[in-house]
């Protein structure tokens, strides 16, 4: 997954707008998502260019403060920019999160005004976050604050990461009615053949039959290699496990890609893993195995995984979901 945040502010070292999208970005950078920040101060002159990296996002964060008149002029310029360069057709898959955090009045209204305009171009909006804070430091050391922002953070890696579904909006057919996409850059004879291409009706059909029938093929291969060994994982856990007297249970974890569960039983020292059909268990997860990777590979805990949506569903005594980060105590890598 990659989010791209573009930071409309002017760098002061006194914005409350900056603490909050660093949070942001290290609670995203947990979760393995590229994250990548674009402070549209230090690009002022070429602000028009960066309306061509949106299309390389799942998803956006637009982040600006409250200037004297609404929201700073650069974010302002990337806006237009978007409008009259941007691809249209790209910008309606990609999800947008404002975040608007300020020492002065108006920050709701910078909130619906980041919103609109993304609906405008027709792109995804989610729900997002405002504030008027006088002082900065409170955002690094109030834990009311950064528990906010950390939550916040989560929601938007569950929205693009779960395809949130949205109603859609009045601006999305006024985008389809008065902003028409640049045209193609291509020469005539180029513009020619492609017409040819396109026209040809038994050309388009096989070559969606020849794409299907390749992503048909790769999907069999991936099915295969992903599915592993039913000894995966169990070395992992093995070599992890901390007993602690206060966490007993047995645990059943659902991986999508393998036949069986991967059980784990734990009754004070003595721990028990293996593969098998989950008849009776104290917390039943399901997750994908990517996810699996991350929890034993020391990247994302099993809490986190729950937190974050990565986790498709849980089952049974939360409190004992927390015990198993408690008794397993995997190396980052």
């Amino acid at each position: 997954m990659v989010i791209h945040i573009y930071y409309g502010g002017r760098g002061v070292i006194d914005d409350p707008t900056r603490p909050v999208i660093e949070r942001m970005q290290k609670v995203l950078e947990e979760l393995r998502v590229n994250v990548v920040l674009y402070n549209l101060y230090e690009y002022k002159n070429t602000i028009p260019t960066l309306s061509q990296t949106v299309k390389d996002a799942d998803g956006i964060i637009l982040a600006s403060t409250v200037e004297w008149f609404g929201m700073g002029g650069y974010m302002l310029q990337f806006l237009d920019a978007c409008w009259q360069f941007g691809d249209k057709s790209r910008i309606s898959e990609i999800y947008m999160m404002p975040v608007v955090i300020a020492k002065t009045y108006g920050e709701r209204q910078v909130l619906a005004d980041l919103s609109n305009a993304w609906e405008t171009l027709g792109g995804r909006v989610l729900t997002g976050l405002s504030g008027y804070i006088d002082n900065p430091l409170d955002l690094e050391v109030n834990p009311d604050y950064i528990s906010i922002v950390e939550a916040q953070a989560e929601k938007l890696y569950r929205g693009v990461n779960q395809r949130e579904k949205v109603f859609p909006s009045s601006k999305k057919a006024l985008t389809e009615r008065v902003g028409t996409p640049n045209p193609l850059d291509l020469s005539v004879p180029e513009a020619e053949q492609l017409s040819k291409y396109v026209s040809d009706e038994n050309y388009v059909r096989t070559q969606k039959e020849d794409i299907q029938e390749l992503a048909v093929h790769f999907k069999g291969m991936l099915m295969s290699e992903d599915a592993g060994s039913e000894e995966e994982y169990i070395g992992d856990l093995k070599k992890a496990f901390k007993p602690s007297p206060d966490v007993s249970g047995t645990f059943a974890v659902s991986i999508e890609e393998k036949k069986n569960d991967l059980i784990i039983e734990v009754s004070g020292a003595k721990l028990d893993v293996r593969y098998d059909k989950a008849d009776s268990c104290d917390v039943k997860m399901s997750m994908k195995r990517d996810v699996m990777e991350d929890i034993v590979s020391g990247r994302m805990s099993f809490q986190r995984a729950f937190m974050s949506g990565a986790m498709s569903s849980m089952q049974g005594d939360f409190a004992l979901l927390n015990g198993l980060d408690k008794i397993f105590s995997f190396k980052s890598i």
